[in-house]
C-alpha cells in the first residue's frame, strides 16, 4: 500500500530542491492523502506547455522534449528517491508501491508564471 509521511518528504526534499535550483524553477513540496508526494511548480524559465495542469509522469518522454523533458525526468527521479519501489500489476488488480508522485504546473487557484530571460 502506497504511503508517504512527512518524514519521507523531509528526506526527499533536499534532492528535489537541488533539481529545482539547477533548472531555476520554484515550487513547493506536499503530501497528499498520505499516499502521494506532490511538487507544485509556481514559476520558472522552462515552458511546460500551458498554464495550470498536471504532468502525466508516465508519458514525460513522449510529450516533452529538450530541457523540459530533462527537468521533469530529473525531478521525478528525485521525488521517487532511493527507496522507491513499484510492484503494480494491473492485470491482476494488484497495486503495491512505495508512494505515488504528482507534478503540477501551477495550482487550481494560481497559474504557473513563465519567466523570461533578461537581455
Amino acid at each position: 500500500m502506497a504511503y508517504v509521511s512527512q518524514e519521507m518528504k523531509k528526506e526527499l526534499a533536499p534532492a528535489i530542491k537541488a533539481v529545482l535550483k539547477k533548472y531555476r524553477m520554484k515550487g513547493s513540496i506536499a503530501v497528499n492523502n498520505h499516499s502521494t508526494l506532490e511538487v507544485n511548480l509556481s514559476e520558472g524559465y522552462i515552458d511546460l506547455g500551458g498554464v495550470s495542469k498536471s504532468v502525466n509522469v508516465y508519458h514525460i518522454d513522449e510529450w516533452y522534449e529538450g530541457v523540459a523533458k530533462n527537468f521533469l525526468n530529473e525531478l521525478l527521479n528525485a521525488m521517487k528517491g532511493p527507496k522507491y519501489f513499484n510492484n503494480d500489476d494491473i492485470m491482476t488488480d494488484y497495486f503495491s508501491r512505495s508512494h505515488y508522485t504528482d507534478i503540477n504546473v501551477g495550482k487550481w487557484n494560481k497559474e504557473f508564471k513563465l519567466l523570461k530571460e533578461s537581455k
